[in-house]
């Protein structure tokens, strides 16, 4: 089974790339019975389409890679060691999660869930070559343009009570409190985001996840982001279905973004 997936650019090739971690939906056949059907046949906590969404990424010379397997199965974007991300009481799943963010089983039975064993044997099998992939994208950007930055592609239900209780804003632009990315880009960013018609919050509810804080080190000129958005901009209100229109109104704040980071990377010294 194929771990993930690479877009090429199909233009001369710009130093950012996309990271797509919790699109996929494939689950290994030694495993796939393991969990419980009708959840299996959902995947509510999937980052559903996002991978559709930036689509025109690779137009703008952008390289795409899309994780394969459900995050149930290996959470790419947790601490390999499962160590919370946040300290505010909210319910955040491990890198091999027994429930999904609403806090309800997955498994068939308790006997089913991932030991130590079964879960070193996943981070080593599914976890880690993602993010030696990852890397060595990242690596290949740099040596060509001296910069890079990565940028780390989510989306999320509108409403998570058992994160926080009020609706979640439109886009959430994270950089571990401004630690991930050099200034001129989290502005570049954030400026063209609020241009689009959408509630723009910067670190707050979430500031990036493990992807964005494993390898934004601006000091070394590899820069991270991570956009989380609501579900709902770019699928119906039902949180299911792709809805072409939304998501073009979003795509077109997306590339103006990405066409505005470009234009900021070859300023940075």
């Amino acid at each position: 089974m194929e771990l993930y997936k690479i877009i090429p650019p199909k233009a001369d090739p710009v130093p950012i790339i996309i990271s797509v971690p919790h699109a996929g939906v494939k689950f290994p056949e030694e495993i796939k019975n393991h969990y419980k059907k009708r959840m299996r046949n959902r995947l509510d906590d999937t980052d559903w389409y996002v991978h559709k969404l930036y689509k025109f990424a690779a137009t703008l010379g952008i390289t795409v890679i899309k994780a394969n397997l459900s995050r149930w199965v290996i959470d790419l974007n947790r601490n390999p060691d499962s160590k919370p991300l946040y300290n505010d009481g909210r319910l955040i799943t491990s890198n091999t999660p027994t429930t999904d963010f609403f806090g309800n089983s997955i498994y068939k039975s308790s006997t089913l869930e991932p030991d130590a064993t079964v879960i070193k044997r996943r981070l080593k099998t599914y976890y880690w070559p993602y993010y030696e992939q990852l890397d060595q994208l990242l690596a290949a950007r740099k040596k060509q343009f001296g910069k890079v930055l990565l940028w780390d592609a989510h989306s999320i239900r509108h409403r998570v009570s058992t994160i926080q209780k009020t609706p979640f804003p439109d886009m959430i632009l994270g950089n571990n409190d401004l630690k991930t990315a050099a200034p001129q880009l989290i502005e570049s960013a954030l400026t063209e985001l609020k241009l689009g018609n959408f509630e723009v919050s910067h670190n707050s509810p979430f500031k990036g996840g493990h992807i964005t804080r494993y390898f934004g080190k601006p000091e070394n000129n590899v820069h991270a982001l991570q956009l989380e958005m609501n579900k709902i901009l770019y699928m119906d209100d039902n949180e299911l279905t792709y809805n072409k229109e939304r998501a073009k109104n979003v795509q077109i704040v997306l590339q103006n973004t990405f066409k505005s980071l470009i234009n900021t990377l070859e300023a940075l010294s």
